[in-house]
């Protein structure tokens, strides 16, 4: 079993920034994938990011791109995701999931189905 945890979350005016954690812990394999994920009131969930823990090969929705990070800390098995010029369209609640084992080797995929273990979210507010 893998434990995930989210933090971070608050609420930020617009244009802000925002760095969310995702602490993971329990027997995860050696090659795993961390996605972040989010999803506002009444809209189906979105993949923000990915990471694979083997290579750190990253991946982004087309949306974020060159807003947000996504970046891994193997000795504090954490994975974050720094967010850049908030935009109204971010606020949501946010999650991490673990893909472990990867369903694909060295890599990391954009779809929640895939994802084994979630965490319980965190919310991002954008308000002036």
């Amino acid at each position: 079993q893998v434990h995930l945890v989210e933090s971070g979350g608050d609420l930020v005016q617009p244009g802000g920034s925002l760095r969310l954690s995702c602490a993971s812990s329990g027997r995860t394999s050696d090659d795993y994938a961390i996605g972040w994920f989010r999803q506002a009131p009444g809209k189906e969930r979105e993949a923000v990011a990915c990471i694979s823990s083997a290579n750190g090969f990253t991946f982004y929705t087309n949306s974020v791109k060159g807003r947000i990070t996504i970046s891994r800390d193997d000795a504090k098995n954490k994975v974050y995701l720094q967010m850049n010029s908030l935009k109204p369209e971010d606020p949501c609640e946010y999650y991490c999931a673990a893909d472990s084992p990867p369903t694909i080797s060295n890599t990391c995929v954009m779809f929640g189905r895939y994802y084994d273990y979630w965490g319980q979210g965190t919310q991002v507010t954008v308000s002036s």
